[in-house]
């Protein structure tokens, strides 16, 4: 009999209290002993604050990532295959969802292992889910290209594309260029597009708010050195 393949969300701010994950996530951490994971400190000092009892050191990690080797996949399929249990994780959030492990997970189903996905915050999700904006017709794009001209093209494309599909728009942008993504929307967007800002969600520096661009042009905003998502929906009026 095959082992299980876990997807084990966790917290998607420092902040955030543990707590507020379901028990569930215990339960399997204490029947598993392997791990595919995006950082395996931070994958450590997770499971240690899920359960002090755990013992780390008896436990096995993979990392897995955007350089990860394919032997590494193949490892963690055979471990699967032997009939223990493996987790994966990413750094924060749900693993396979803008974050490495979709990959393994593909690789199980195609060698009939049982995948449990559980139940945990996606800041994807989060985002939309406060946002206000098309929740039935959405899609989810990543990081936007590093320079500017090259971003600029996106989001006009991006904001075409909302526009004649009806369907809310979702990228994400690192810490460091927050302001200047926020400012390239500002300036290329119609001035009643509405544009969601989410910030360090769940966390104590959140930001969550839903604007026109107009309105945007007239708000101040600081951005915390915190990964943001942002939410683009082009009205039709």
């Amino acid at each position: 009999m095959t082992g299980i393949l876990y997807l084990i969300p966790t917290p998607i701010s420092e902040d955030a209290v543990v707590d507020s994950l379901t028990s569930d996530i215990a339960q399997v951490l204490h029947k598993t002993q392997h791990y595919a994971v995006e950082n395996i400190r931070t994958a450590r000092r997770f499971i240690k604050s899920i359960d002090r009892n755990i013992n780390i050191d008896e436990l096995t990690f993979y990392e897995i990532g955007k350089n990860s080797a394919e032997t590494e996949k193949s490892n963690i399929i055979d471990v699967l295959i032997s009939g223990k249990n493996v987790g994966i994780m990413s750094e924060a959030g749900a693993p396979g969802v803008a974050d490495p492990g979709s990959d393994i997970v593909l690789a199980a189903h195609k060698a009939n292992i049982t995948v449990m996905p559980l139940v945990g915050a996606s800041s994807i999700l989060l985002a939309l889910m406060g946002s206000g904006l098309n929740g039935q017709k959405f899609a989810f794009h990543g990081y936007l290209p590093i320079k500017q001209n090259e971003r600029q093209k996106s989001i006009k494309q991006l904001e075409k594309e909302s526009y004649n599909l009806s369907q809310s728009q979702l990228f994400i942008e690192t810490p460091y260029r927050n302001k200047a993504i926020f400012d390239d929307l500002i300036k290329i967007c119609s001035s009643q597009t509405l544009l969601t800002v989410a910030v360090d969600l769940t966390g104590r520096e959140q930001i969550l708010e839903t604007k026109s661009i107009q309105a945007w042009k007239s708000s101040k905003i600081v951005f915390p050195k915190k990964p943001a998502i942002f939410v683009l929906l082009a009205l039709k009026i």
